[in-house]
């Protein structure tokens, strides 16, 4: 009698092939939706890299509503980094494009704002309208030194001797206050400034 009892183990086997039936069924379905999802991955973070690159062209081009576009695609793409770079450019394009345009026309106003410029490291802008500056008074020693402040500060050495010889030549004390000034400072003992600057070392 008790060998009949033994037959219950029998329902354990049909468990065990209604487990296997789904499991095997998943794995067949994993590897062809793995790639896909790799695929359309892969295709986002190209979309979303090429939308950034051309953002930040146009963005250097100042073609600022164009860029801020493109960077808001970049900012919905899967890389997170590129998206937070994109974002933060979007913010810089939202503050310039909110920005009126400066209305300029003396020499003196070409100055002041190239020296605002200076102070918030614009030095490409900054240079530009310095150089504005000294075309328009070209006998103002200040704008030359300012704009040699600028070409000194964007790496530009060569241009910043220049601006400043001429600085010097009209107002020999600018020698003086290039010694002492404090944007200047990693450049006065560096060629070609150390030579304007210290012509007794020679």
């Amino acid at each position: 009698m008790p060998v009949n009892k033994k037959t219950v183990a029998a329902p354990p086997k049909k468990v065990e092939k209604s487990m296997t039936r789904p499991q095997a069924s998943k794995n067949v379905k994993t590897p062809d939706s793995a790639a896909k999802q790799a695929a359309g991955a892969v295709s986002d973070t190209t979309r979303q890299m090429t939308a950034f690159e051309q953002a930040m062209k146009l963005f250097h081009a100042r073609k600022l509503k164009e860029a801020r576009d493109l960077f808001q695609q970049a900012a919905a793409g899967p890389e997170r980094d590129v998206a937070q770079r994109a974002k933060l450019h979007i913010a810089m394009c939202d503050r310039r494009l909110q920005h009126p345009t400066v209305s300029l026309g003396s020499a003196e106003d070409y100055y002041n704002y190239g020296i605002a410029l200076i102070n918030s490291r614009n030095l490409s802008e900054a240079r530009a309208h310095l150089e504005k500056a000294v075309q328009i008074s070209p006998n103002s020693d200040h704008m030359y030194y300012a704009l040699s402040v600028a070409q000194a500060l964007s790496g530009d050495l060569g241009g910043a001797q220049e601006s400043l010889r001429r600085a010097i030549e009209i107002d020999p004390r600018n020698r003086i206050t290039a010694r002492q000034d404090t944007d200047l400072a990693p450049f006065v003992n560096q060629p070609p400034l150390s030579g304007l600057l210290f012509p007794e070392r020679k």
